[in-house]
């Protein structure tokens, strides 16, 4: 089968779709976020890529910090509406229900499966956007979204995200554990860290 060029507005698909917060001009801003992804183990670090233009990297920079929610699918009306306004006109603070972690001063959703609080370590400028890099100083979520103390995907339900075609998806069915499903390849030779 034959490879075709498509051209290079492609995207890694799908990217979960987040709601980064961060504290501006004194008040909680949400802005709908799917270029986010752990960029290190230890410590644990996230990276967020956020177009300059927007409201929400003022209030990461003054504070040093940020939230990362990750809404459920159920959430998808308020979740696209904080990607539709910004917050330099509309106030959306009171979107959601607030709260704030050991930060202090990353504001954090409530109603999310899952939210987390970074320090900002580092910025790195891009001709469009820029990639803003924090340590996870800690994740918040409930017990009913956990399975063997661990987060559950079938129970949080996140929303995913696709481009260019700007969809909300859900996951789909479990398709194999990671680092366990290519051992049936391997025929005895010994791991590797690739």
């Amino acid at each position: 089968m034959e490879k075709i060029n498509i051209g290079n507005n492609a995207f890694i698909y799908p990217m979960p779709v987040t709601l980064v917060g961060a504290t501006v001009q004194g008040k909680a801003n949400f802005m709908t976020v799917g270029w986010v992804t752990r960029v290190n183990a230890k410590p644990a670090m996230l990276a967020v890529g956020l177009n300059k233009a927007h409201y929400t990297p003022t209030g990461i920079r003054e504070a040093k910090t940020f939230s990362v929610n990750f809404p459920s699918a159920d959430m998808v009306e308020k979740t696209d509406y904080c990607g539709l306004v910004s917050g330099r006109k509309t106030d959306k603070s009171d979107v959601f229900e607030v709260f704030y972690g050991e930060l202090k001063t990353a504001p954090m959703i409530r109603e999310c499966p899952l939210c987390i609080e970074c320090k900002l370590t580092e910025i790195c400028e891009l001709p469009t956007n820029n990639l803003f890099i924090g340590e996870i100083a800690a994740a918040y979520t409930e017990e009913k979204f956990l399975t063997d103390g661990k987060p559950d995907v079938k129970k949080i339900n996140p929303l995913v995200l696709t481009m260019p075609d700007n969809s909300y998806w859900t996951v789909g069915e479990y398709a194999g554990k990671a680092w366990g499903e290519g051992k049936k390849l391997k025929k005895g030779e010994e791991a590797d860290n690739t």
